[in-house]
């Protein structure tokens, strides 16, 4: 079964579309424990949300899991973990973090309750609005 995720990312330190650029990914750098265990979670063939914070604050595209969670090999710290990703679309237009939080089907999304988090799960039918949102819908 595939899961969702969003991921979140400062675009000045790794945009969408460096990761476009280069093909493939390490994501690391998560440091937080509830963070760290869904990146445990994540499966190869599972499906992103790329979120960019700072100025932007929206959703920008897709990514795809390619490898699961393995011990983070730049760290001597087995705790510390990293998963590989592969891009996919650039959404059709970025779903801003306001129109999020406005979207009544959202109110339960992490990224409206949790916002700090980096890494958190997407319901099926959360994931299947913000496509809506990103499409114009």
């Amino acid at each position: 079964m595939t899961n969702y995720w969003l991921l979140k990312t400062e675009p000045s330190t790794y945009s969408f579309d460096r990761l476009v650029a280069e093909g493939t990914a390490v994501w690391d750098g998560v440091r937080n424990n509830l963070a760290l265990k869904y990146l445990r979670e994540m499966k190869s063939g599972d499906r992103v949300l790329v979120y960019h914070s700072g100025a932007e604050k929206a959703v920008v595209g897709q990514a795809r899991v390619t490898r699961a969670a393995y011990a983070d090999p730049t760290r001597d710290d087995p705790k510390l973990v990293v998963v590989d990703l592969a891009p996919g679309a650039r959404l059709p237009h970025p779903v801003p973090l306001a129109a999020i939080k406005q979207d009544p089907q959202l109110a339960e999304l992490p990224l409206v309750r949790m916002s700090r988090l980096s890494v958190m799960p997407v319901a099926p039918e959360h994931w299947k609005r913000l496509l809506e949102l990103a499409a114009g819908r």
